[in-house]
């Protein structure tokens, strides 16, 4: 039996990190990064073979935040995990802070890949992946897309490439909360059915809860079991999670909460923390 009520505490601490954050820097993406909370939390406190006084240690496994405007919730966990001190969240989106706006791979321990502009990180994780077959390594590569991303055309060329070599060590998740900077990702450019899309372009497709850690963790034994395709796993999930007056709030996608909605947040985030 896994330890799912320590990941539901620590993707707690995570998203309380997230609001304070960005209520401190008057600026930041608090939807979308409340939203891919969990995913983030099973793979750095459960899945991926990691260490944090080692970020560069050879045969690790690869993490891409391809919707890198979310890179709160990296940060968090990394400085969770212990790459960095906590401190240092404090300093977000501050002049000389080295957590930018978007992940920047040369300033901050444990970025993989500077993200930024959508639809790139899929290639980015294929050329990973390609890498390790070359070089003879084992790692395996994870990538999360939002699913307005999808709306890249990028993305489309990447999952053809991906099948193509049969990239087996990646797996990519699509946090699908149904809302982008606009509105209604379905009326801004329909993308469904996305599972017939992705096993179209060759892909396994696994449809899970994205805040369910059973299901997580369950979908990531089943892409490590896939052999001879890559595996996207489409997550369900909710914008601004865990936060009631952002949660499906398309506002809150780019919008910092106040002071008083960042207290009123972190209190609901303790109670979590607390069952």
């Amino acid at each position: 039996m896994r330890d799912t009520k320590f990941l539901v505490e620590q993707a707690a601490k995570i998203r309380k990190d997230i609001v304070q954050m960005i209520c401190k820097a008057k600026s930041g993406h608090p939807g979308g990064s409340l939203s891919a909370a969990d995913i983030v939390t099973a793979l750095y406190f459960s899945e991926m073979n990691i260490d944090p006084k080692n970020p560069k240690m050879e045969g690790r496994d690869r993490f891409v935040l391809s919707k890198g405007h979310a890179a709160p919730v990296l940060y968090s966990a990394l400085a969770e995990k212990g790459y960095f001190n906590r401190e240092l969240l404090d300093t977000l989106r501050a002049y000389g802070s080295p957590l930018q706006g978007h992940p920047d791979m040369k300033k901050v321990p444990g970025i993989e890949i500077s993200t930024g502009s959508l639809g790139q990180g899929l290639s980015v994780a294929n050329g990973m992946a390609l890498s390790a077959r070359i070089s003879g390594e084992n790692y395996r590569t994870y990538v999360l897309m939002g699913d307005g991303e999808l709306q890249e055309g990028q993305v489309w060329e990447a999952a053809m490439t991906a099948a193509h070599y049969k990239l087996d060590s990646v797996c990519a998740f699509v946090d699908s909360n149904n809302l982008q900077i606009d509105g209604n990702v379905d009326k801004i450019m329909g993308i469904n059915p996305l599972d017939k899309k992705w096993e179209a372009f060759g892909w396994n497709v696994i449809q899970i809860d994205g805040h369910n850690f059973e299901e997580i963790l369950g979908a990531l034994d089943k892409a490590r079991e896939t052999k001879g395709q890559p595996t996207v796993i489409i997550a369900n999930t909710t914008k601004g999670k865990g936060v009631s007056f952002m949660e499906n709030v398309c506002g809150f996608h780019g919008v910092a909460p106040t002071v008083e909605e960042t207290e009123k947040a972190v209190k609901e985030l303790e109670k979590v923390s607390e069952i």
